[in-house]
């Protein structure tokens, strides 16, 4: 059981040491724990984004649309939703139609089979720079995990929003999996927000790593098939004002 505070925590947790890359130690980590922390500063510069870069990338969360799901729940919680193709050999990637987004039986408690409806990624975040090389590196780091030829990515740019009367739940599901292969969860920004510690679980309960993403540019990743993973509420540290948490989860499926 590891506790790590992103703030201070190296390129990649959880592997062996002595890999030549930060991908490398990712994708060690992964094969030997189950799990990986990336740094910011290791996740930025595979992604080539600097400090402008970023912030025009963190915008797109300020265009969201709300999450009547997770309203029924007692949570605001605001979200788009797309998928994609990535074919590791050649890079093509390739934007896949709009559906309602289903997660398979067996995963999530609160909404398995479900046909959940949400607003589509917009033009200007599936046209932002960093989109294809963030893709290219959790492509690679799934590659630990199943030499796919060709993967099914799915997006979701999520902003949780806490006030003084009411938390904001991440995951108001509780432990659960999303029945892919890579759960990959970047933090892109916060604000005035205490809490939502980020956690994985092996499937009989024990605890793998808790962190709490603090640095934009944080990025955890799990091995979905052999893991559950969920995040604590956050609350606003000045109770004058909301809190909220924007975080971009992309999961992998290797397509058969």
């Amino acid at each position: 059981m590891e506790h790590i505070d992103d703030r201070s925590a190296p390129s990649g947790t959880g592997g062996a040491a002595g890999a030549d890359s930060p991908v490398e130690a990712a994708r060690s980590c992964l094969t030997h724990s189950a799990v990986c922390l990336m740094s910011p500063a290791s996740v930025r510069a595979q992604m080539g984004a600097d400090d402008t870069a970023w912030a025009r990338f963190a915008a797109h969360w300020d265009d969201l649309g709300e999450d009547r799901y997770a309203a029924e729940q007692g949570t605001r919680r605001l979200r788009r939703y797309g998928q994609f193709s990535l074919t590791p050999a050649t890079g093509e990637l390739v934007q896949l139609s709009h559906t309602p987004f289903v997660q398979p039986k067996d995963t999530n408690p609160l909404y398995e089979t479900v046909d959940r409806h949400f607003e589509p990624l917009t033009d200007a975040f599936v046209a932002d720079p960093l989109l294809r090389p963030l893709f290219t590196l959790l492509g690679q780091a799934a590659a630990a995990l199943d030499d796919a030829g060709r993967w099914i990515v799915k997006v979701h740019p999520f902003r949780v929003v806490a006030t003084a009367d009411d938390v904001g739940d991440p995951t108001p599901e509780g432990r659960h999996k999303d029945g892919v292969t890579l759960v990959s969860s970047l933090l892109v920004n916060r604000d005035n927000a205490t809490g939502g510690q980020s956690s994985v679980y092996t499937l009989d309960g024990r605890e793998l790593l808790s962190t709490t993403l603090y640095r934009p540019g944080s990025l955890l990743l799990s091995d979905d098939r052999d893991s559950l993973h969920c995040v604590s509420p956050i609350r606003p540290m000045d109770r004058s004002r909301p809190a909220y948490r924007d975080v971009l989860v992309t999961t992998l499926t290797a397509a058969r």
